[in-house]
């Protein structure tokens, strides 16, 4: 299997549930996720955020549209001050429980069936995120969360940057 890097596309943040929300498409199409997938999977957002703690109500979501028929939706939220909550759902991906192969019936993956976080490209935002998250968050005296919402991995490719 030749490995390649694919297309980090940066969205505007949103606000679900009073909850805070970056978002990362990953695609190989340099034209970004399909209008359609995009609405279907940000529709289940609601549903994979965790409940307010007291953390900085801040979210970050990847959506992935993969190369077959499956596409990704894995949505990390801070919780307990610094600990990265998970959750999932695919699309088109009978191997996760897809009923069918549209990208754009989402369901929640099953907690415990995978305890998947991510595949290689997803992964790509996790390391930025953390720092941002220290760097706006928890390291200033009163956490910055509009610091922390606009300081994104900028748009480009999945791979490493220094």
């Amino acid at each position: 299997m030749a490995f390649a890097e694919k297309y980090l596309h940066v969205q505007e943040p949103v606000v679900v549930g009073g909850r805070h929300v970056k978002r990362y498409h990953v695609t190989a199409d340099p034209a970004g996720i399909a209008p359609e997938v995009e609405k279907a999977a940000y529709a289940l957002l609601p549903e994979l955020l965790p409940e307010p703690d007291g953390t900085p109500a801040a979210s970050f979501a990847v959506l992935h549209r993969g190369g077959d028929s499956g596409a990704y939706l894995n949505v990390y939220s801070w919780v307990w001050d610094n600990v990265l909550h998970f959750s999932g759902a695919a699309a088109g991906q009978p191997a996760l429980d897809c009923p069918d192969l549209d990208p754009t019936h989402f369901v929640r993956t099953a907690p415990g069936a995978r305890n998947w976080i991510g595949c290689v490209w997803e992964l790509a935002p996790l390391g930025h995120e953390r720092a941002a998250w220290v760097r706006h968050v928890l390291a200033p005296d009163t956490p910055d969360l509009a610091g922390y919402l606009r300081d994104s991995l900028p748009s480009g490719t999945t791979e490493v940057r220094a």
